[in-house]
């Protein structure tokens, strides 16, 4: 996402067009998950305008329809991929496939997961969601996996939550992740060249910041092998998503001293009457 209801006058310039958001997030963060896309299809055009306000290396993780993964479990997609994937067309190289399938999904169902997953076009990069808690549990069920996405040239893409359930929530919206999120184990193999990461801290900056020191070693380490990583910061209520992106890159490039900074945001201006 590029707009939060707590981030203009902050992030980003108050009363600034929805249209207009996209620029300035990528100010701050020079990657975006695509969420959205998970419950419509965006029109061609309105991806054009993303392309537009973003730069060349700007990295868009563009969630496939749930009408494909959770509705009809990639049976009889064929249309709706092609729709989606001729409205991503103007992002190019800049797009990765993000497929997020349901906790029901498991290991039994990852043949009909590479038979999609090699049908999609060979450019296109892909990355991969599971919550089952069979492949984080079971090696056999793991390796299956992880063979059926190397065979795709597709990432693992882990969900580290391990942090926000270590202790019971204390806020309204700690509670309403705590219902929602995937309690799983840490993974932290990446399988690409190009591995992405989503993570979720809790309310309290300092723990969050305490939590993700495992993966700024990761990242680094990443980084030294010539991988080029997509990491993803949430807390709760992600109000401070933006800010915490760019410390923890901060952290990584502590690490990691060639890695390159992050654009300057423009600064934000107050709003004013007149």
């Amino acid at each position: 996402m590029w707009t939060h209801k707590a981030w203009p006058g902050r992030f980003l310039p108050p009363s600034l067009p929805a249209k207009e958001r996209l620029r300035a997030y990528a100010g701050w963060c020079n990657a975006v998950e695509g969420n959205t896309t998970f419950y419509a299809t965006p029109a061609r055009s309105t991806v054009e305008t993303w392309a537009e306000q973003t730069g060349p290396d700007f990295r868009f993780v563009v969630k496939v329809p749930k009408t494909v993964t959770h509705e009809r479990r990639f049976a009889g997609v064929e249309t709706e991929m092609r729709a989606f994937l001729d409205a991503l067309e103007p992002l190019g190289e800049r797009a990765v496939l993000w497929t997020q399938v349901p906790g029901s999904f498991g290991p039994s169902d990852v043949d009909v997961l590479g038979r999609f997953l090699r049908r999609l076009p060979a450019a296109l990069r892909r990355a991969v969601e599971v919550r089952h808690p069979g492949f984080f549990t079971d090696a056999g069920a793991a390796s299956l996996l992880e063979g059926t996405l190397a065979t795709a040239a597709a990432e693992w893409v882990p969900f580290d939550t391990t942090v926000f359930f270590q202790r019971p929530p204390t806020s309204e919206a700690e509670q309403d992740a705590w219902a929602k999120k995937p309690r799983l184990p840490r993974r932290t193999r990446a399988l690409t060249d190009r591995p992405v990461v989503r993570y979720l801290g809790r309310d309290s900056v300092a723990e969050t910041v305490e939590g993700w020191q495992p993966w700024a070693e990761v990242v680094a380490g990443w980084l030294r092998e010539g991988r080029s990583p997509t990491v993803f910061l949430h807390t709760p209520d992600n109000d401070e998503a933006p800010a915490l992106a760019r410390r923890f890159h901060d952290d990584v490039r502590a690490l990691a001293p060639d890695l390159d900074a992050l654009p300057e945001p423009a600064p934000v201006e107050p709003a004013t009457l007149f």
